[in-house]
């Protein structure tokens, strides 16, 4: 599915393809005629033609007698008629910008080909809106999909790539790189769209990671059995958090610094522990070190099995597979990374710069 702009700059390129190649066979037509009916060289014949067509003034290349003359009247009206179509649409290209775009296009093609574990947004309402600027604010690389002309252009306005098309047909998710993404998240409006667009996610790629926003249980319950990683609703996330926000206040506000880093002291990450970068693999964090090598406190351990450890111990064992969640200040979080496995591995995330 192509955004209305790309139809626009094909419909015109079409159009001037199809003219031209009217021209030539108009072309090929009086050269024809001359040729067999009128008995001249390929050359005269030719040199008639282009004269005719041109309108240039000049005289018969040979004499003409009735037929020949009703021949050219007819081979000039189709030339004018001809070359007019080509020079307005050329004219409506030039004016529109539509050759300008369809260099964009094709430059934005090459860009979204080139992506590899990138991020997809769907949908640039309210929530995606807010999901780019934290993504910008990360430093990964993503692409914004909507269907709506007044977003698209919201978007390109603030930067963002994006591409505008149905984000629950697999012909979108393909051109936006589904295949080579790491992860999508479904923030369209409608909770049966964002249901579409997980199945479509999980269908083209089964290893990516859908995050989908629902605005009721039902819906919540239902795009977890569609296969969604996690299930965002803003009305409930949103509840709790007043509730925090009332309760206890300090803790919210500590929180929130840490996840946005709008303190700028501390910052949360997550770190892949995979026994081919990692030589922890095996060793219990007190022999790990970790926290008096780096000063980055270890939250909580995920292992594979999808088994949360809160609060883990000295005597906590490191596995391969398991996911740590720490807490520290930029540097602490660059050493840990440093600690874990290669600063470039791509089995690590890395830490926010400050």
């Amino acid at each position: 599915m192509y955004s209305t702009t790309e139809r626009k700059y094909q419909r015109i390129q079409k159009e001037l393809i199809a003219g031209i190649i009217a021209l030539g066979g108009i072309f090929l037509i009086g050269t024809l005629w001359y040729r067999f009916v009128e008995g001249w060289s390929w050359e005269d014949a030719a040199y008639m033609t282009v004269i005719t067509l041109a309108t240039v003034g000049y005289g018969e290349t040979h004499p003409l007698g009735s037929r020949g003359r009703l021949f050219t009247i007819a081979l000039i009206v189709l030339g004018v008629i001809n070359l007019g179509y080509i020079v307005n649409r050329f004219t409506e290209a030039l004016i529109q910008g539509y050759f300008q775009e369809g260099i964009r296009l094709q430059q934005q093609r090459r860009l979204m080909e080139s992506l590899s574990g990138h991020y997809i947004i769907c949908g640039f309402s309210r929530t995606g809106r807010q999901i780019a600027k934290e993504f910008r604010a990360e430093g990964v690389p993503f692409v914004v999909i909507d269907s709506e002309i007044e977003s698209v252009q919201q978007a390109q306005a603030e930067g963002y790539m994006v591409f505008q098309g149905d984000a629950t047909l697999d012909d979108t998710l393909l051109q936006v790189g589904i295949e080579r993404a790491i992860c999508i998240v479904a923030a369209l409006p409608s909770d049966a769209e964002n249901l579409y667009t997980v199945l479509s996610a999980k269908t083209l790629n089964p290893g990516i990671r859908a995050i989908a926003r629902a605005s009721t249980e039902e819906a919540l319950q239902k795009l977890q059995r569609g296969g969604a990683d996690a299930v965002i609703s803003p009305y409930i996330t949103g509840g709790k958090r007043m509730a925090a926000a009332a309760l206890r206040p300090q803790v919210l506000d500590f929180v929130d610094g840490i996840l946005t880093g709008a303190d700028r002291q501390l910052y949360m990450e997550e770190f892949l522990i995979d026994p081919a970068f990692c030589p922890l693999v095996g060793q219990t964090l007190q022999k790990a070190k970790l926290r008096s090598q780096t000063g980055a406190l270890v939250l909580a351990i995920r292992r594979a099995d999808g088994n949360l450890i809160g609060g883990p111990t000295g005597e906590t064992l490191l596995l391969p597979g398991d996911t740590l969640i720490c807490m520290g200040t930029s540097e602490q979080l660059r050493n840990l990374n440093q600690i874990l496995g290669p600063i470039g591995s791509q089995q690590l995330r890395r830490p926010r710069n400050s």
